[in-house]
């Protein structure tokens, strides 16, 4: 099916359509995006900047991408730029910001990303494949977060936080310290609430991985002695076991990075 751009739609001469794209009415595409194959734009989208939306990805009314972090004096330049990948969904009024160029410039988010109604991903985030944010999430700057991260509805992230792959960050959550793979959290301020057993179950994990992964939580955060002392010991005794090891290591690149512990 050929391009289809409407009438009222504004596409800026310079930018990068694929085959099979449709712009909706009222959109606004700048002339440094590339939109890829298969994409839909409904009714009021805006892709602006230097911006590249992967394939078959779906903007509804009133999402924007690629607009100017949201930083006092900040003026948009080639440097500053958001990449999607591809199959991403972002509902109405959802936003992603482009990166600040004094930090590299990139924002970037993974395949298959749902974000919902209001979510808000801010610059120099770096976000995983097949992370779900549900409505009005909003992550701070410079986040990482990992494959397979769940938010709940009105979750809120501090800058420079991580968050490791199949985590679960309750709704209403407040996480101000970084999050462990495998791991779920609630509150205010968010503290660990046990492993995301729920969600590691619905993607396959067996009753051997799961056992790994709940032996490396318990001797981490429950075992004797002082937290860093468990976490050296800890590396010992897994080291041959690489999903309790992804638990562990997270924690040891972080430094001293403060971390979401049981409450």
């Amino acid at each position: 099916m050929p391009t289809q751009i409407h009438p009222t739609a504004f596409v800026e001469d310079g930018a990068q359509l694929g085959t099979d794209v449709t712009i909706g009415p009222f959109c606004h595409v700048s002339a440094n995006a590339v939109i890829g194959d298969g994409c839909k734009l409904h009714s009021h989208a805006v892709v602006a900047g230097h911006t590249n939306l992967g394939r078959n990805g779906v903007l509804f009314p009133h999402a924007t991408l690629g607009c100017s972090p949201q930083v006092i004096g900040f003026e948009s330049t080639p440097e500053s730029r958001l990449e999607v990948g591809e199959n991403c969904t972002f509902r109405e009024y959802a936003t992603a910001h482009a990166g600040m160029p004094k930090f590299g410039g990139l924002t970037k988010v993974g395949d298959h990303c749902y974000i919902m109604i209001g979510a808000h991903i801010a610059h120099d985030n770096v976000i995983g494949n097949h992370v779900v944010m549900a409505n009005n999430v909003s992550l701070a700057g410079h986040i990482e977060v990992g494959d397979h991260v769940w938010f709940g509805g009105l979750a809120a992230v501090h800058q420079f936080s991580r968050i490791g792959r199949n985590a679960f960050i309750g709704g209403g959550a407040i996480v101000v310290e970084d999050v462990i793979p495998f791991g779920s959290v609630v509150g205010n301020h968010a503290k660990l609430s046990g492993l995301n057993m729920v969600g590691l179950k619905r993607r396959g994990f067996d009753k051997s991985q799961l056992m790994q992964i709940r032996s490396a939580y318990k001797a981490v955060f429950f075992g004797e002695g002082l937290f860093k002392e468990r976490l050296a010991k800890a590396a010992q005794d897994f080291a041959d076991q690489p999903l309790a090891m992804e638990l562990i290591s997270f924690i040891q690149a972080g430094g001293d990075r403060p971390i979401c512990k049981p409450a």
